[in-house]
């Protein structure tokens, strides 16, 4: 038998455990970097990051383990017109199981693609990133929303979409585009939500609120943007106030594995617990794990 055969679902897990003596099937949370935020005045948030989740998955010997990490907000003008453009989160691996890093929220361009899209600009001069991008299946995130308003008159910022939806659009002067929520799970034997958006800044009105699941909200005034709560790969909120302020920056992601059997070793130092009969690591950095 194998390995692929379980991928595949065409042989059961407790057959091909029987016939793979060093095989061990692991439960996994994989949570990409969430992207960052723009800068200048009513700044969009960056997209949270992938979120991927699985049973049984199939892994033998050692397996190496990525991080990503979170999108740097924007500060200032940099290059004429770009006003400050972020970078997006990076991919989180486990073997064969990337999650994609969360797209950047854009002031005056388009928000970027990921595992949820970043906010995009105003009126015309900019749409939002699209989640889910690359596809997987099931879908590891979902789409920003644009800011309201004009390029002259820059009002209400973009957001970006989270894991559990997509961001909610800005309305008008009144506020600005609010984070997508995450997507909770149990793996570590506690519900914990994850891969929040991130929210956008206001001139006029309220701010965006950032997604739960550590979505860094949008600010009012002259402010910098919140950062995404790290190793939970949320985005960053978006800043306002001119070329003084930075956006926030993404969170970084997380993997969490969950088997039956212990670890023989372990680098990147994970987090070890147990729950019931579940032995439980959880990577805040990256790493390798030997069954």
């Amino acid at each position: 038998m194998s390995i692929s055969s379980l991928k595949t679902g065409t042989v059961s897990p407790s057959s091909l455990l029987a016939g793979n003596p060093g095989l061990v099937l692991v439960d996994y949370l994989v949570v990409a970097g969430g992207g960052g935020a723009s800068g200048y005045y009513a700044g969009s948030g960056g997209g949270a990051g992938g979120y991927r989740t699985g049973e049984n998955f199939p892994i033998i010997g050692t397996t190496t383990i990525t991080i990503g990490a979170g999108g740097i907000g924007a500060s200032s003008i940099s290059g004429g017109a770009d006003y400050g453009i972020p970078t997006s989160g990076s991919n989180s691996i486990l073997s064969t199981i990337t999650s994609t890093g969360g797209g950047y929220g854009s002031t005056f361009q388009n928000g970027a693609n990921g595992g949820s899209g970043g906010g995009g600009g105003y009126g015309s001069v900019g749409s939002a990133g699209t989640g889910n991008t690359p596809s997987t299946s099931p879908s590891q995130g979902n789409n920003g929303a644009k800011g309201s308003s004009d390029q002259s008159t820059y009002t209400n910022g973009g957001a970006g979409g989270g894991a559990g939806s997509a961001a909610s659009a800005a309305v008008g002067t009144t506020r600005a585009a609010n984070g997508g929520d995450g997507s909770a799970s149990s793996i570590t034997g506690s519900s914990v939500t994850y891969a929040g958006g991130g929210g956008g800044a206001a001139q006029a009105g309220s701010a965006g609120t950032g997604g739960s699941g550590g979505g860094g909200a949008g600010v009012t005034g002259n402010n910098n943007g919140n950062n995404g709560t790290a190793n939970l790969g949320g985005g960053g909120g978006g800043a306002n106030g001119g070329t003084t302020r930075t956006g926030g920056n993404g969170g970084s992601g997380v993997v969490i594995l969950r088997a039956l059997r212990a670890a023989t070793s372990t680098t990147g130092s994970p987090t070890y617990t147990t729950s019931g009969s579940y032995h439980i690591y959880q990577f805040t950095g990256s790493g390798t794990i030997t069954f």
